[in-house]
């Protein structure tokens, strides 16, 4: 089995720019530059053929490249527990319009739709368990309240392979296709 996810690359500025914001926070475990994207769409584990499907799916795609901006900070939490801390997009219509079209992508590839809406981030670190509350991630969260950066392209859809390990995830590139520049695109 495969586990897979459908995400959008950063340029290196602006992850230098995430890099920077990284740290403070005991226990966490900071994202390296090879793992900083933009989830459009979380598939999980699927067989090779299905991954083969999805793949032609996701090749034929043709959409705007999404033109985003930096926009703070926040946090995902489970059971009143932070185990995320992430970096906001300001959320286009280019970018929504791709992650629906990745979704149906993966619908057509036999995948079930999806039911949370989209949240445009890129993830900065992950807290384990342990953790607990700490006044770490609120100073953290209030220090980086205002984290910006100039507008940039994504100009890339990549299917990425998702290993998991004891110190946490790897990422893998397993495909990459370009997406339309935003200034020759003339409809939906």
């Amino acid at each position: 089995m495969l586990r897979l996810f459908v995400a959008l690359r950063p340029p290196p500025g602006i992850r230098r720019l995430l890099a920077a914001a990284m740290g403070g926070v005991p226990h966490a475990r900071w994202q390296d530059d090879e793992q900083l994207h933009c989830t459009l769409r979380f598939i999980g584990e699927v067989d090779r053929p299905q991954a083969e499907d999805i793949a032609a799916a996701l090749a034929a795609i043709h959409a705007e490249t999404p033109t985003v901006q930096i926009a703070g900070v926040g946090r995902f939490a489970h059971k009143g527990r932070t185990d995320t801390l992430w970096a906001g997009l300001v959320p286009t219509d280019a970018l929504h319009h791709l992650a629906r079209k990745v979704d149906q992508a993966c619908v057509r590839a036999g995948l079930p739709p999806e039911r949370r809406a989209y949240l445009p981030h890129v993830t900065l670190a992950r807290l384990p368990r342990s953790a607990g509350m700490m006044p770490e991630i609120d100073g953290w969260l209030a220090v980086h309240a205002g984290l910006t950066g100039p507008l940039f392209a994504m100009p890339h859809i990549l299917l990425y392979q998702s290993h998991l390990g004891r110190s946490g995830a790897g990422y893998e590139p397993v495909a990459r296709w370009s997406l339309e520049p935003a200034a020759v695109m003339t409809g939906s």
